[in-house]
């Protein structure tokens, strides 16, 4: 039985007002630019440290780059939560993860295309083995750390994660 390659995969389009209008493959959705649904998961172990890592090179938006949120596309007739956790423990390569927590959502429009993007926050007590085929090296940074490398412009990053953090931290100013 042969496995549905990552273009493959069928996801929603949506409009500009997050309501499906139709499905089609992934590969499809990028070459032809059409909205659709991702997550972003920022993941914290016990010491507040966020997961950061490096995308492996076979990824098909963003390879190689840096990222500091887990996560992916939403598949068709799956919904944000669903996706969240599942795109976690996959990432994570952990099993019995807690929910992750929904903070908000915005229309990232940008490099690479355009899609809907769910921020979640999720706290990682176990121990992690992040899948090989999604990440090549990661590591726990503290929030020093992580706005360090990002300030200092040495590591290329995602660009809609990179859009997302800053909207995180935004947030959380907001919500002290």
């Amino acid at each position: 039985m042969s496995r549905v390659s990552a273009a493959d995969e069928v996801l929603d389009v949506v409009d500009r007002d997050d309501r499906v209008t139709g499905r089609a493959p992934r590969g499809e959705v990028y070459a032809r630019g059409l909205l659709h649904r991702c997550v972003f998961v920022q993941a914290r172990d016990a010491r507040g440290r966020v997961f950061v890592h490096r995308r492996t090179a076979s990824k098909l938006v963003f390879p190689s780059a840096y990222d500091m949120f887990v996560g992916g596309v939403v598949g068709a007739g799956e919904s944000y939560a669903g996706a969240a956790l599942r795109e976690a423990e996959e990432e994570l390569g952990v099993a019995g993860l807690a929910q992750p927590v929904p903070l908000f959502k915005f229309l990232y429009e940008g490099p690479g295309g355009a899609w809907w993007s769910y921020v979640h926050e999720v706290r990682c007590d176990l121990p992690v083995r992040p899948q090989e085929s999604e990440v090549a090296w990661h590591a726990w940074l503290s929030e020093e750390e992580l706005a360090g490398r990002v300030a200092d412009g040495g590591w290329e990053w995602v660009p809609d994660g990179l859009e997302a953090y800053r909207r995180l931290r935004a947030h959380r100013e907001r919500h002290q």
